[in-house]
């Protein structure tokens, strides 16, 4: 069973969205405060966040990277009721998965859960025989999902692994913003195709040695995103 934790200051939307959770299944834990958000994640392991921007004292783009900092796994749905292009990615490159405005139908709510998990799974579920794949100095570990560079790790959220997995599969091949979101975030995704270029501005920075001139993850300008190399499987 997957767990989420709800984390809103305002009871009516907290109260709606967990009793909607829980009945899909899910196990649900809420939170009111970053604060009590921060100390739930010291004491339990969750799947996914549902993290709210506007929370008294501690917001939600100080919560996110506080959570980043220590868990790059866990899925991070910003809900915020901005609609501004700074809010929206300055929760991105914060190390947020994906944003929801609100008002959000429950609809709309439980596709953006459901993508985001099913993302965080699919690479695994699709390993076929190969164990890892390598570029360069780059080792993709697929059956613990983890990134090495010349043997160091590279901590990445779980869009960052599904986007580093899926260009890496297809090593030399263009893809386009468009398509990206079809095969990470799914086809019915409603979202902003920007999503797509903060996690690669925000992955260049963890692998490439000079992020404005990359030499793995490059742009084929008017065309799309392509890893650039001859990529290994074993």
């Amino acid at each position: 069973m997957k767990k989420i934790l709800v984390v809103e200051d305002e009871l009516s939307i907290r109260s709606f969205v967990c009793l909607n959770l829980k009945k899909k299944g899910y196990e649900v834990r809420e939170a009111e405060t970053g604060e009590m958000a921060l100390n739930l994640f010291q004491l339990e392991t969750f799947d996914l966040v549902l993290l709210d921007l506007m929370l008294p004292e501690m917001d939600g783009f100080e919560v996110c990277k506080e959570i980043r900092k220590t868990d790059q796994k866990v899925g991070i749905i910003m809900l915020t009721a901005k609609t501004q292009e700074k809010d929206k990615i300055d929760g991105l490159v914060m190390g947020a998965d994906d944003y929801l405005f609100k008002p959000f139908s429950l609809k709309e709510l439980e596709a953006r859960v459901y993508s985001l998990l099913r993302r965080m799974d699919a690479s695994s579920t699709a390993l076929k025989a190969d164990k890892s794949l390598s570029s360069g100095p780059f080792l993709l570990d697929l059956l613990n999902k983890k990134l090495f560079k010349t043997g160091s790790e590279i901590k990445l959220t779980p869009t960052e692994y599904s986007l580093i997995y899926f260009l890496m599969r297809h090593e030399n091949q263009v893809y386009s913003r468009d398509e990206l979101l079809d095969e990470i975030w799914g086809v019915s995704y409603a979202g902003d195709f920007k999503v797509v270029d903060v996690n690669i501005r925000r992955i260049r920075q963890k692998i490439e040695e000079n992020p404005s001139s990359p030499e793995y993850i490059c742009t084929d300008w008017g065309r799309g995103y392509v890893w650039m190399g001859s990529v290994n499987e074993t």
